[in-house]
């Protein structure tokens, strides 16, 4: 006796005619109602009132799992061998309690067999858990309340939580080779080494799962406890790159509906442990960039920024580059990534901040100086890539570089290319705009390298150039008398170098002079004293060592060479906009005289006149 296919039908080939007819759908089973009738409650309440009617045929196309799911509890009653695996199981035992195959009806019932198979096969193995429960979706509402989802559920949380040390590698099916099981020296004496097995050996094989069952796994390893806040955000990064990230920027650019998208982001920035690094910086911020482009809540994305804010010393710079959205100009979404920078600055000044689940952060373990470092180098490089944007605002560049500690910056190198990046990317900028993005930079806390750049760049206001310059020179000659005197400078060199308010220390200007500062002498980093301008007779040889008016000889070489016609500039500026007046200090100067004759043949050279 065996079941045969004819067709659509289905019949069993036996010497005995058949006298029911099962229609599930669109497939016919001609049976005989004596097996069936042995084993299935419902099937004899169906096939009595069927006898009444005088009909043989009984529809039970709701039966869940359909014509294969049937074909199994029919054989079953004719005593025929079923093989059940993880993927049929579910769907066998969903058909079997819809035929009512109970054990008051005749025992070992195929009920009760496969309750056996499920408990001491299925939900004992790790690939079959899963297969079995990613079957449950199909068979809702069955499998929800024959509480097999929770069974499942179950084992691959207890599995997942047990020590990594006892795991065996059979349980898992979705993972990559590790290159030691590659590894020729993998055996010894023929003998396969004891494998170490990493503490997130699982996450991969459960991003199967579709979201819902996803949630349900992750909050019952979290409710076990056994497992590490690390391990779980790692599972979590996982699955939002294999079933978020991966197709998010295309629905979005093509106008389709994220809803499913959005409920997935939700879910997963939802079950984000409480811990401060149980997750990246990174991750984090690609998931309040995923927010921004859905266009979820305003208070979840602000969850977000205060997590961000927590370790935004640990973000990359491309990390940071957030695009903006499709109805702006800019490139970069900037007023996010301020929010964020504010964030931290907040928690750093001591303000502890917490988050929905109560986690705070203090701010000694937010913000120190190795984090202070690591956050202004971040700062500069993503200001070096958002003054490409040939739209992005001045005060907007200005806002994200003042809130970056100053002090907390060694040098300011990194500051220094951003600015310059931004000359270069806004050409029309004015001379105001220019003096107010300079002002930024300290030119002391240059390094020589930056310093000899600056001084070649036309890109700078001269002003500034020379600032650079004359610091170069004093720190030049600091390091030259301290060689010569036993690390003690001279008086008289130690009254040229500049103090924190910028003046020098043997400055000749009064209080008065000093509160009535002209704009050019704002910059920051502190400009030389108009009376300290005799110290430039060096500078002035640096362009014209070969035809000045010592002949080049009696001009001393200093370490950075300021080109010939940007010195020429400088003065042929400064001759036309009257500073050196009578009432000026540089009119008293002995060098002055020098100097501007040194610098007149050079201008006769150069006929360039514009002033930055």
């Amino acid at each position: 006796m065996s079941f045969r296919q004819r067709g659509i039908s289905g019949f069993v080939a036996t010497e005995l005619a058949t006298d029911i007819v099962i229609t599930v759908g669109d497939v016919k089973f001609y049976l005989h109602k004596f097996p069936l009738l042995s084993k299935s409650s419902r099937l004899q309440t169906l096939v009595a009132s069927t006898d009444e009617e005088g009909n043989d045929e009984v529809d039970i196309s709701d039966i869940p799992g359909g014509p294969s799911a049937f074909e199994i509890c029919a054989k079953f009653c004719y005593g025929m061998t079923v093989t059940l695996n993880a993927y049929n199981v579910l769907a066998a035992r969903c058909a079997a309690e819809f035929l009512e195959m109970f054990e008051t009806i005749d025992k070992g019932n195929l009920i009760y067999k496969i309750d056996v198979f499920l408990s001491s096969s299925i939900f004992r193995t790790w690939k079959d858990s899963i297969i079995v429960l990613q079957t449950t979706k199909s068979l809702l509402p069955w499998s929800e309340n024959l509480k097999v989802i929770n069974h499942c559920v179950d084992s691959i949380a207890a599995k997942a939580s047990i020590d990594p040390s006892e795991v065996n590698w059979s349980y898992t099916y979705n993972r990559k080779k590790l290159p030691s099981e590659s590894d020729p020296d993998s055996h010894w004496n023929g003998v396969r080494k004891q494998l170490t097995v990493p503490r997130d050996w699982w996450v991969e094989d459960i991003c199967d799962l579709e979201m819902g069952l996803y949630k349900k796994v992750i909050l019952a390893i979290k409710a076990k406890g056994r497992t590490a806040g690390e391990v779980v955000g790692e599972a979590l990064r996982a699955y939002a790159y294999r079933r978020l990230f991966g197709t998010l920027d295309s629905a979005a650019s093509n106008g389709l509906d994220c809803t499913r998208h959005r409920a997935a982001l939700e879910t997963i920035i939802s079950l984000l442990p409480p811990e401060r690094a149980s997750v990246s910086c990174g991750f984090l911020l690609k998931l309040v960039r995923a927010a921004c482009l859905l266009g979820s809540d305003e208070a979840l994305r602000g969850d977000l920024v205060k997590r961000i804010g927590s370790q935004l010393d640990r973000a990359s710079v491309s990390d940071l580059l957030i695009p903006a959205s499709s109805d702006e100009n800019a490139l970069y979404n900037v007023d996010l990534v301020s929010s964020i920078l504010e964030e931290f600055m907040v928690q750093c000044n001591g303000d502890e901040e917490a988050l929905e689940d109560g986690e705070s952060y203090p701010a000694s373990s937010v913000c120190g100086g190795e984090s202070e470092l690591a956050l202004v180098r971040l700062v500069d490089g993503y200001l070096a890539e958002i003054a490409k944007d040939p739209n992005l605002p001045l005060q907007k560049f200005i806002a994200i570089t003042e809130m970056a500690p100053l002090a907390a910056r060694p040098t300011h190198d990194g500051l220094y290319r951003a600015i310059d990046m931004y000359l270069k990317e806004h050409p029309s900028m004015t001379k105001s705009e220019k003096k107010r993005l300079c002002g930024l930079m300290d030119c002391k806390k240059l390094t020589a390298e930056a310093s000899s750049h600056a001084v070649q760049n036309e890109r700078l206001p001269l002003r500034l150039v020379v600032q650079v310059l004359f610091f170069e020179q004093l720190r030049a000659s600091a390091s030259a008398e301290a060689a010569a005197s036993d690390h003690h400078p001279s008086p008289a060199l130690r009254s040229l170098l500049p103090r924190e308010n910028g003046n020098s220390y043997g400055s000749s200007r009064s209080a008065a002079t000093t509160a009535t500062t002209t704009e050019d002498d704002q910059w920051g980093g502190g400009a030389p004293a108009s009376g300290d301008t005799s110290s430039f007779r060096s500078m002035s040889g640096l362009g014209n060592n070969k035809s000045g008016g010592n002949g080049g000889k009696a001009t001393a070489k200093g370490p950075l060479q300021m080109p010939r016609k940007m010195l020429s500039k400088l003065w042929s500026g400064k001759a036309s906009s009257g500073e050196n007046s009578a009432g000026s200090d540089t009119s008293e100067s002995p060098g002055s005289v020098n100097l501007e004759a040194e610098t007149k043949s050079t201008h006769s050279r150069n006929t360039r006149h514009s002033v930055s």
